[in-house]
């Protein structure tokens, strides 16, 4: 990573159920959007990672109590938007990042963090 550069997070949260009521038709140009937008993010040379999740129902939370792993079914809190994905963005500075996330088809439907990450200063 260059030394002016920085990292971010964006988080992408959605109605998870909004999906299986969408037409075929937004479905297919939602992820037409998203191809779009990973080339778009690719060819910026500013993509490190990202990817969709699975359904909510598919997670788990972990919890130590006492030394003692607790694992619960599911997430940790209901909510009306879940977190749906993410993209791992190298940028110059905060204000790239937020206009790489206006640009992000999630924000359409549900909302899109930004979130720095906080570099570890023993891997710089």
């Amino acid at each position: 990573m260059e030394d002016d550069a920085m990292q971010a997070m964006l988080t992408i949260w959605v109605e998870e159920t909004a999906w299986d009521g969408m037409p075929q038709a937004e479905q297919a140009r939602m992820l037409g959007a998203y191809g779009a937008y990973v080339e778009a993010l690719k060819a910026a040379g500013v993509m490190r990672g990202g990817e969709r999740l699975a359904p909510v129902a598919q997670a788990a939370t972990v919890r130590m109590q006492g030394g003692v792993p607790q694992v619960l079914d599911g997430p940790y809190a209901e909510t009306r938007e879940q977190l749906g994905g993410y993209f791992l963005l190298e940028v110059a500075d905060m204000e790239e990042a937020i206009r790489w996330a206006a640009r992000c088809p999630g924000a359409e439907h549900g909302a899109v963090e930004v979130r720095p990450l906080w570099p570890d200063p023993a891997t710089r």
